[in-house]
């Protein structure tokens, strides 16, 4: 059937030969075009139609199975065709193609395992990347992919990325150059509506009540945008209980929803009512929604967030970009005039980050660092990329790899790779369902996987109120019996389908298993998530790769010894376990007895306040099993000792006033001696520097009592040479003879001020303050009351005897009558006694 593109009315019409023209110049091209332009659906039929690929096909890369599913259907249906013929779709677990299909529209990594089992992509004349600026990563590694074999291996290969929130300037840039073709699109006015102050409540009682106050005020169809299929349900939930919305259709829409669902929350409904569609973000783009005039946005999104420093990824809730927020504003006027409540306020609107950040800058990288080692490709740098993926993730994810045996030690695939990359799964469950075939528990296996890999099901709930995985695998077994959920589409059938998936790839007879160990077969994926209950706890487990983890104080599995853990909240010091199933130390040392180390340790107990000597074997952080040692060796007892006191801040050691008084003198002499090499012995340096000073006195002590026979001041003291003591005294004396006759210590604790303390009589006939460092820096005096109150500071004492005593001798005189307040200070005799002695 030939198609009158004009007579569609679709914007995108009057920039098809702009596109199609750009291609004769550049074999990458950038298509910027608004909401409802049509670019989804026009595009490629144009340029199949247009001469431009001769008999070659189109992939169109869509990031959404309902999306790319919906413009397959629409493109049939302006071919007046069924779908699986000129144009076709492939998607996880489904598609519709045939030897006639010329448009195959296809998602997730479907491109990426085409290219690796056909690098030169015979038959393909173009690929278009939608939506690109969702930048999943699948997406950025098929492009990067699809690049190296347009510029090695088919420098006729087009490319042609499409997006109506593109960064076109530079996507243009990073592609050499490529052309970009602008489209308006036809878009209706949208009224934007913003809450006039934050909301305090709940995310679904906010969205309810903005429901129901917008299905009074505007007409049409509803589109709800909510981050997830939770807060769907209690959004659904109560709405369902509104009066004012009986006559109203609320439905739902979301990735794993039946197919039929997905139909009645897209199509309009057969009789007329309204619709109010609650959705994740997969209503965002390339999918029109008929009917729809108001928009409601929640502005969040969830998506999976990868922690480095616990190797786990977790779903993430946060604030959407403007970029995405304009997209699901763009939902209410693709058919007419439109209004959009926006759930946060306009000063909270002019805070949004322009566009989200790639997938690729925080996802676990190991599925594309195998996909790169397939692809023959060890440094990263060697394909092009929008944004390149941090080096510490690619470092991470070919650890985690090694681990698996799908890398050797260089960084290269082995044949367990190759076989692991084959797969529609992450490398950990890939690698588990491989390694179970050796020991026949592959059927087991099979199940494990296809439920890690639809996460909808493994979220707590009524259903399922604790973690042990084996709740569900009973709940799959059920079904497989009965099939009644083969029929209704949902979450299990998911799950059921994927199985089935699998073991036809894998040629595995699906039969009776034993869900007992489905513990074991976890740990073949997460080897890193074994976990020891902690000592006195029910719930805290330690895994074993150093994370700490815990269960729902009423978990089903609490106080199992050891555990596998396959989901974690991922949040906090303890992360809470949100599905695990047991394992039996005996499977640990028969399975993963190449992992297990002997450890010995002498360590500081805490608790006990004494060294601990024991021999441990261990899988990582988890101990299997513990020996005491009756006579370590006194290094060791040495080096821990050193341990707890560091731990401490030395506060153990038995500082007294002579020795912290040297650490004063030292640093007056740094900082007024510069050309002295003195040695740091500030606190913070001594700790830092611990065994070089400590170590070598610590012979003998086994505990902190012991340290009480050190001498802190003769320890310090060997930090300084022979020559530097003498200096130091020289410099820094620790105190000074006084008239009296006194030895008055000083006081260095601000080295830029050092100071004299001592009583008025003490120094009567002293003409001048002492002077320190060679003369060069003088002391200042306190001089104290026979209370040894402070009455005068000074650094001139000619001047306190001339114009300040006279007021303080009357003063202190009064208060003190039997001391001695001679009238001439300076002819006065000094004494330490009330008076002098009589001659």
């Amino acid at each position: 059937m030939t198609i009158d593109f004009a007579k569609t009315g679709l914007p995108i019409v009057d920039c098809l030969g702009e596109i199609s023209a750009a291609f004769e110049k550049s074999s990458t091209a950038i298509l910027e075009a608004a909401p409802g332009a049509g670019k989804t659906t026009l595009v490629p039929l144009y340029l199949l139609h247009s001469g431009l690929l001769g008999d070659q096909k189109i992939i169109m890369l869509e990031p959404r199975r309902l999306a790319a599913r919906a413009a397959a259907h629409r493109m049939a249906a302006l071919l007046g065709e069924d779908v699986g013929q000129t144009v076709g779709y492939r998607v996880r677990l489904d598609s519709k193609v045939s030897r006639q299909t010329r448009i195959e529209v296809v998602t997730e990594g479907i491109l990426t395992r085409r290219i690796q089992a056909d690098p030169e992509l015979a038959g393909v004349g173009l690929v278009i990347f939608d939506e690109f600026h969702e930048r999943s990563l699948q997406t950025d590694l098929g492009l990067a992919f699809s690049r190296q074999v347009q510029e090695i291996l088919r420098d006729d290969l087009k490319l042609l990325l499409m997006s109506a929130t593109i960064e076109g300037g530079r996507l243009s840039n990073a592609l050499d150059g490529a052309p970009v073709i602008k489209s308006e699109g036809r878009q209706f006015p949208v009224e934007t509506r913003f809450l006039s102050r934050p909301s305090s409540k709940r995310i679904e009682q906010t969205t309810a009540a903005v429901v129901e106050q917008a299905f009074l005020e505007a007409e049409g169809d509803i589109l709800v945008f909510l981050p997830g299929v939770g807060e769907i349900s209690r959004t659904q939930k109560l709405l369902s209980g509104s009066p004012m919305l009986a006559e109203a259709q609320v439905l739902t829409l979301y990735g794993s929803l039946p197919l039929r669902d997905q139909d009645r929350a897209v199509l309009p409904d057969i009789k007329g009512r309204r619709k109010i569609v609650l959705s994740t973000d997969i209503a965002e783009t390339s999918l029109t929604i008929e009917g729809v005039k108001i928009v409601i946005d929640a502005g969040l999104a969830r998506s999976p967030v990868f922690d480095p420093n616990s190797g786990m990824t977790s779903l993430v809730t946060r604030k959407v970009a403007r970029a995405s927020a304009d997209q699901r504003r763009g939902r209410s006027g693709r058919q007419g005039p439109g209004v959009c409540y926006r759930l946060w306020t306009a000063a909270e609107d002019r805070g949004l980050i322009e566009f989200a950040s790639p997938e690729i800058m925080t996802a676990d990288l190991s599925p594309l660092v195998l996909e790169l080692a397939n692809w023959g490709i060890q440094d990263v740098s060697d394909l092009f990329w929008m944004d390149a993926p941090p080096p510490g993730l690619i470092a991470q994810g070919k650890d985690m790899l090694q681990a698996l045996g799908a890398l050797d030690v260089l960084g290269k695939i082995t044949n367990l790779g190759r076989d692991i990359v084959k797969l529609p799964l992450h490398p950990r469950l890939a690698g588990m369902v491989l390694r179970a075939r050796k020991i026949n528990m592959d059927s087991l296996a099979v199940d494990i996987a296809a439920l890690l890999s639809e996460r909808d099901i493994l979220r707590r709930d009524r259903e399922f109120p604790n973690s042990d995985i084996g709740t569900r695998l009973e709940l799959l077994d059920e079904a497989r019996k009965s099939r009644t959920t083969k029929r209704d589409g949902g979450p299990v059938t998911q799950v059921l389908r994927l199985r089935d998936d699998l073991a036809r790839r894998l040629s595995i007879k699906m039969g009776s298993k034993e869900n007992s160990l489905a513990g074991l077969l976890l740990a073949f994926a997460y080897p890193d998530r074994i976990g020891e209950l902690r000592e006195r706890s029910e719930v805290q487990y330690r895994l074993s790769g150093g994370r700490g983890a815990r269960l729902g104080e009423n978990d089903k599995l609490k106080s199992e010894p050891f555990l596998v853990v396959a989901e974690l909240d991922g949040k906090g010091r303890d992360a809470r376990i949100d599905l695990a199933a047991p394992i039996s130390l005996e499977d640990i040392e028969t399975y993963f007895q190449h992992q297990i180390s002997s450890v010995r340790r002498v360590y500081w107990d805490e608790k006990k306040e004494r060294v601990i000597a024991v021999s441990e074997r261990k899988l990582g952080a988890v101990v299997l099993d513990q020996k005491r040692i009756k006579h370590p060796a006194p290094e060791e007892i040495s080096t821990a000792l050193l341990t707890a006191i560091k731990g401490k801040e030395l506060k153990p050691l038995p500082w007294n006033t002579e020795s912290l008084a040297f650490l004063d003198r030292v640093k007056f002499v740094r900082l007024h001696d510069t050309g002295g090499r003195w040695p740091d012995l500030s606190m913070s340096a001594l700790e830092e520097t611990l065994e070089d000073w400590l170590l070598p006195f610590l012979a003998g002590k086994s505990s902190l009592s012991d340290l009480q026979e050190l001498s802190m001041l003769e320890i310090l003291k060997s930090r300084l040479s022979w020559e530097q003591q003498l200096r130091l005294e020289k410099l820094a004396p620790p105190s000074v003879k006084v008239p009296s006759g006194s030895q008055i210590r000083l006081d260095f604790s601000n080295p830029e001020n050092p100071v004299l303390a001592v009583r008025l009589q003490e120094v009567f006939g002293l003409y001048s303050v002492p002077k320190l460092a060679e003369g060069r820096v003088p002391v200042s005096i306190h001089l104290l009351s026979p209370a040894r109150r402070p009455v005068q500071i000074t650094q001139d004492l000619a001047s306190f005897w001339q114009n300040t005593y006279v007021d303080v001798k009357k003063d202190l005189k009064g208060r003190y009558p039997k001391h001695y307040w001679p009238d001439d200070p300076m002819q006065a005799e000094a004494t330490h006694r009330v008076k002098p002695r009589k001659t």
